[in-house]
């Protein structure tokens, strides 16, 4: 194992706390980071050695929720300096590529300040990690080409070992290679690698390197709107949701609701959409349930149903479904005037949030809508007050319209071709119809489904025993011993009667 030269780190730091910003006896902010980063660097070593991976794990959690908010580049070039050796040819390279991305980054340490490496030999996990780390400071700073380059360095050197105890490590590399491509602008570049490591994933059964590349090859292809690659994909992938996290099954979730969208399968998507939306994190990702929140909206509206007026009011979706709070109302009207308002008006943030193609769809809806309650409130009336109220173009497109409702089953009435009118047919009570019972069994599939998944959901440790049903108590175990004790003496004293 590599040794550091700083001292242990401080019980803030283990035990997974924020430590403060800085103490009353004048330590540095900076000494704190690198004492954390010190830390998770060991719960890497002791994993590669203890074969856990669940050690990394936590090291990258800390990290990611902590420390990543105080890096520094003095504290990268600290860590740096500390774990990677300079003698050897390959590790001097290494720190060589490290620092000339390190000084690129705002305040930067000057040459003579870095310490020297204690460290004797250099673990593919710590190299990897320190990649990792100076690739998301390049991420948060801004500097998306940096980053594309250092994260390409990264999947390479990552890709010349095959060890289970890279596989943490190997999903967070390839999600920021992911993202710093994406952040370029060169998404595009970066699918054969990905689709390679897919099927390399997939033939290690690297469950979670697995799921996260399938999301990014998914996001891939709908980022440039490749809706018949990305359904192929996801077709022939499968995820083990026991041992995938839960961020990653919302992520595929959202997807496959997306790609169910498109394809005009609204009942498929909108169940893919709420099942991710359960699964995401109900205090934080605020970005994440916006975007679903808003295909949700959408195909909600597809499917002929109004969405409860309490999704809009959330805290942190509010001012994020301003605009499809409006278009819902416009569709529970059935305005078709103010549906194009709205459509004018947020158009460009409609297309901004990919939503335009399906909220276009809805001009349908708006129209059956206004339909129905024309249905409701008139027993007869003209094809041109139906223009009218409908803000038609004509007639005739009024009389199509009405005619491929009533074959649809929107509306029970005919169409009195002669005298230009539509007459309404007697309302029939919706409980003589299967109404009642396609909507109780939808709810018992629900709350099935829901059951289902949360008895999946239950993990225990691996090495935990098993309950069984017959067994003992220790008092059990002494009763029954007396029990057989005094049976046995009962049974002697007959036989010595007997004699």
């Amino acid at each position: 194992m590599a040794a550091t030269a700083t001292p242990p780190a401080p019980a803030t730091a283990t035990n997974g706390a924020a430590p403060p910003t800085a103490s009353s006896s004048g330590v540095e902010v900076g000494d704190l980071t690198v004492e954390e980063l010190t830390a998770q660097i060991r719960d890497i070593q002791k994993s590669v050695a203890e074969k856990e991976t669940r050690l990394t794990s936590r090291a990258l959690r800390r990290f990611f929720t902590t420390t990543r908010k105080r890096v520094t580049a003095s504290a990268l070039a600290n860590i740096v300096s500390l774990h990677v050796p300079e003698q050897e040819g390959s590790h001097a390279e290494t720190r060589r590529v490290l620092f000339s991305y390190i000084h690129k980054l705002p305040s930067p340490m000057e040459a003579e300040q870095y310490p020297q490496a204690t460290a004797q030999a250099l673990l593919p996990e710590v190299e990897i990690y320190l990649r990792l780390l100076v690739t998301v400071a390049l991420l948060d700073n801004k500097l998306s080409e940096e980053a594309t380059a250092s994260s390409a360095a990264m999947i390479a050197r990552l890709q010349t070992e095959n060890r289970r105890t890279l596989n943490p490590l190997a999903a967070k590399a390839f999600f920021y290679y992911s993202r710093s491509f994406e952040l370029a602008g060169r998404l595009a570049e970066i699918r054969p690698v990905l689709l390679a490591a897919h099927r390399t994933s997939s033939l290690h059964h690297d469950d979670e390197t697995h799921a996260t590349i399938l999301n990014l090859l998914l996001r891939n292809y709908l980022h440039y709107n490749l809706y018949d690659q990305a359904d192929k994909l996801q077709s022939k992938s499968s995820l083990k949701e026991d041992a995938t996290s839960s961020n990653q099954l919302a992520r595929f979730r959202y997807y496959q609701g997306r790609i169910k969208g498109i394809q005009l399968d609204y009942t498929g998507a909108y169940t893919d959409l709420q099942e991710a939306i359960r699964k995401a994190p109900q205090h934080s990702a605020r970005g994440f349930r916006q975007t679903v929140h808003k295909f949700a909206c959408i195909v909600q509206l597809l499917m002929g149903e109004i969405p409860e007026r309490s999704i809009f009011r959330q805290k942190g979706l509010r001012l994020a479904l301003k605009p499809y709070l409006q278009i819902t109302q416009a569709v529970r009207v059935g305005d078709l005037a103010a549906f194009h308002d709205v459509l004018k008006q947020f158009g460009e943030v409609f297309k901004a949030d990919k939503t335009y193609t399906l909220i276009q769809r809805l001009r349908r809806n708006v129209i059956k809508t206004g339909l129905r309650k024309i249905n409701v409130s008139y027993s007869r009336i003209s094809l041109a007050d139906i223009c009218q109220k409908l803000h038609l173009d004509s007639v005739e497109d009024a009389e199509f319209i009405v005619a491929k409702a009533i074959r649809d089953g929107v509306i029970d009435a005919t169409v009195d071709h002669q005298a230009g009118s539509l007459r309404s047919k007697e309302n029939i009570d919706v409980y003589s119809t299967q109404e009642p019972l396609e909507a109780f069994n939808m709810r018992t599939n629900f709350c099935l489904k829901m059951h289902n998944e949360a008895v999946k959901g239950m993990r225990y440790p691996p090495d935990m025993p098993k309950p069984s049903l017959f067994l003992e108590s220790e008092e059990q175990k002494e009763k029954l011993k007396q029990e057989k004790e005094f049976l046995e003496k009962s049974a002697n004293e007959d036989d010595d009667d007997e004699i």
